[in-house]
């Protein structure tokens, strides 16, 4: 993996490609190195500006790629030209795929056990070979020492060396952050990722993710929800947008 990164909205986005960002991640696991993999997007990088604990989760996180099409955009726009939106979905099934191969024994944190349970049954037909150690659906709510320290054992004693972690932004990255000490595996950060592959949740047609337009389809199907992230983070975004553009261009 190159050094290269580029700097949007203070947070230093990696520069690297479909094939640097698998490889690495899996020679970290065959290391057994404790890493961290964030998957930003313009929600992410925005809502970090003011939350010095995601912030300071991103910062310490170890590959942090272009998730967000504006990103990947914006990257190419700075000095990139050749740099490709790093999706957190589509890595996570890269991965699988790579862990079935090289035999890594993968658990998956978070969502419903509902989704779990779906999720569990379309792996294993997709990657038969798949060593798929764990599913925990971890509580709606702050868990207690006792409930940390528990489930902390159970995935130190699976044998786990990939962990994906599906909570959401931003808790997935400040939990990645505080819990990387304790886990000596990679951690990959992929929001909604589990409901996708489980078809729980329905993702956007791909025309729509090449134009960009992802979270326009998740906003129409969760209005509720995302109307406020998004009118929110994607506002300040296009606001900060000319300054960004300007400071790389001097």
């Amino acid at each position: 993996m190159s050094d290269d990164s580029a700097e949007l909205f203070g947070i230093s986005i990696t520069v690297l490609s479909w094939e640097q960002a698998t490889s690495t991640i899996m020679q970290w696991t065959q290391e057994l190195q404790s890493r961290v993999v964030c998957a930003c997007n313009v929600h992410s990088v925005i809502s970090a500006n003011a939350d010095p604990e995601l912030k300071n989760a991103l910062i310490s996180a170890d590959m942090r790629t272009p998730d967000g099409a504006p990103l990947a955009w914006l990257m190419r726009k700075i000095g990139w030209p050749d740099q490709q939106r790093i999706n957190g979905p589509d890595l996570m099934w890269k991965l699988l795929s790579e862990a079935n191969r090289l035999q890594v024994p993968v658990f998956l944190l978070g969502s419903t056990e509902s989704t779990l349970n779906q999720l569990e049954k379309k792996l294993l037909i997709a990657f038969p070979r798949l060593p798929l150690v764990g599913l925990v659906s971890p509580p709606f709510r702050p868990t207690t020492t006792k409930e940390d320290d528990e489930l902390m054992a159970l995935i130190s004693s699976s044998g786990a060396q990939l962990l994906f972690v599906g909570l959401g932004c931003p808790k997935q990255e400040k939990w990645m952050a505080t819990h990387r000490q304790r886990l000596p595996m990679v951690m990959v950060g992929v929001g909604a990722a589990f409901d996708y592959h489980a078809e729980t949740l329905a993702r956007a047609p791909i025309r729509w993710q090449r134009a960009g337009l992802e979270w326009l389809y998740r906003l129409a199907m969760e209005p509720k929800r995302l109307g406020r992230r998004y009118l929110v983070t994607n506002t300040l975004f296009l606001l900060a947008l000319p300054g960004q553009l300007w400071k790389r261009s001097r």
